[in-house]
């Protein structure tokens, strides 16, 4: 097994490695997983393997959970198909920062997402480290984010632009989930920034120390999630991907965001992902 280090934030390419085996040797396992921990995403190509080695691979990491907005395989339940064709709409949601399903009580712990067909050019995806946007805040706004929470909310997301009824039966069986501003990874300890797309607002910010009076609590929340949101976007924390056939990326989900670069209208490009259930964030 050959690792190659993409950029000095985040991300590695491996090679000399089937995840058919490595979904069967225990060994081989282990050390896909102390990478990826190091590595925060990991890539690999040409894996011409099958669906069910697939979910076998990821399984490796835990049980793997299904979408409500994207559907998956019938015969491989948590595999994910995320098809884009000419004759679909674009997503409106694909070009945007996010950690996935955050508006989950538990979010998923990671994904192994493996491109089916795609663009000559165009589609790719980056993913960015976490982890570093926290430890590179300044001292102050750590402090201030310290003991804060925020709200997900699958309803202000994918749910927006459903009909009424829709939308609400969605938020129904989805209820926003709060979670902490900065969690902990429970593997590597490191402290994280935990808000993206997904955020809508704090749920305790309005306290004496923030707040002068009412009005205050509508741009001082606003903008300093606007601000920690951004973090995302800062091209020393990111790794960018290009997709050919057959490759795969494998993130931790806890400690990245990714965007999935929708500039390859009217081409084909075919994913598929496994999700893997998380934890409730700490």
């Amino acid at each position: 097994m050959h690792v190659e280090q993409l950029t000095c934030s985040i991300g590695a390419e491996i090679s000399g490695v089937d995840l058919g085996d490595a979904a069967r040797d225990e060994g081989l396992f282990a050390e896909i997983r102390q990478l990826l921990l190091k590595h925060k995403v990991l890539f690999l190509r040409d894996q011409d393997i099958t669906r069910a080695e697939h979910v076998a691979f990821a399984r490796r990491f835990g049980e793997l959970e299904d979408h409500p907005v994207a559907g998956s395989d019938p015969e491989h339940p948590g595999l994910v198909r995320i098809y884009k064709s000419p004759d679909q709409p674009n997503d409106r949601y694909e070009n945007a920062w996010h950690t996935d399903a955050t508006w989950r009580e538990a979010p998923p712990m990671g994904c192994v997402l493996r491109c089916v067909e795609c663009p000559p050019v165009g589609g790719d995806t980056m993913w960015t480290n976490m982890a570093l946007a926290y430890e590179m805040l300044p001292a102050d706004i750590k402090a201030r984010i310290a003991d804060l929470r925020a709200r997900h909310s699958i309803e202000a997301s994918f749910g927006a632009a459903m009909p009424i009824e829709k939308r609400l039966a969605l938020k129904a069986t989805y209820p926003d989930a709060e979670h902490p501003v900065v969690r902990t990874h429970p593997e590597t300890g490191e402290k994280v920034l935990f808000v993206n797309a997904f955020t809508t607002h704090f749920t305790n910010y309005h306290t004496p120390a923030n707040v002068r009076f009412g009005q205050d609590a509508n741009p001082g929340a606003s903008d300093l999630l606007r601000y920690l949101i951004s973090q995302a976007y800062i091209p020393e924390f990111q790794v960018r991907w290009r997709w050919k056939k057959n490759s795969v990326a494998i993130w931790d989900n806890r400690s990245t965001q990714h965007y999935a670069v929708m500039d390859y209208p009217p081409c084909l490009r075919q994913m598929e992902r496994a999700g893997i259930i998380g934890d409730k964030p700490f």
